[in-house]
């Protein structure tokens, strides 16, 4: 299937985001699907995975979730990203992710969700969330609020999804009507196992549809082709996971 890549910006309640936009080249409206960037933020690595997306019949939303710092890239970054040596990266991008708050998540989740059901590329009805490492966060925190806008939400090496902390992601398991999956990364140390059955415990004691697996020997960040954590095996089978759940809830 032909797919169309192109910018859009998205006008939201604190600025404008820009984001990538994928779409099969048909002029026919398709599920919607936000894809939710990891900490590394927007870049050719997930307008690939977008346009995969959109291949499988989906429009594809992915917003550039730093845009109060600036358009896309908001961190220069090299063509394979040295993850075990990248601690001046990190310095610049962890202020960054200081500012995915949840009451902006939530705001900036209400005007991604109102861009797409304008737009005429995407079907009526509830959309998909995809998330990686952040990404699972946000993936999560929207599926909690805005449930009637969410079928389905999946998160893949996701980090800090059941802390300790007064507003960690898993407290609003009992407002989400969505099915979710979780493929997490094995030993990750930004989602250790106490944390795993925390996320758990919480969505079953909330009657959500759900499905959590370790990605044995994978490392966090096992998706993202363009960074030294990639793990090919690891990544066909976040493929099969994610395409599965979405054809299942969003059939394209």
């Amino acid at each position: 299937m032909t797919v169309r890549g192109t910018l859009v910006d998205i006008p939201t309640a604190d600025g404008t985001a820009d984001a990538y936009l994928a779409h099969p080249d048909d002029d026919r409206a398709h599920p919607g699907v936000i894809l939710y960037m990891d900490a590394f933020g927007l870049r050719p690595q997930l307008e690939r995975v977008a346009d995969r997306l959109a291949g499988a019949g989906y429009t594809v939303l992915v917003p550039n979730a730093f845009y109060r710092n600036g358009r896309a890239p908001v961190v220069e970054l090299p063509e394979l990203i040295d993850v075990e040596n990248a601690e001046e990266l990190f310095g610049r991008i962890i202020p960054l992710l200081a500012t995915l708050t949840p009451e902006a998540t939530s705001r900036d989740a209400d005007a991604f969700l109102r861009w797409l059901a304008d737009s005429p590329l995407v079907q009526d009805g509830p959309v998909g969330l995809t998330g990686y490492c952040r990404g699972a966060v946000l993936a999560l925190r929207t599926a909690a609020t805005h449930p009637d806008r969410i079928a389905v939400a999946a998160g893949f090496h996701g980090g800090s999804l059941a802390t300790e902390s007064p507003d960690s992601p898993h407290l609003g398991a009992d407002r989400i009507t969505a099915e979710l999956y979780f493929g997490h990364a094995d030993q990750d140390p930004s989602l250790p196992p106490e944390q795993i059955d925390r996320l758990a415990q919480a969505l079953t004691a909330a009657g959500v549809r759900f499905r959590a697996e370790v990605y044995a020997g994978a490392p966090h960040g096992f998706t993202q082709a363009d960074t030294t954590r990639y793990d090919a095996a690891a990544d066909e089978r976040h493929w099969e996971a994610l395409l599965g759940l979405l054809k299942r809830a969003l059939p394209a």
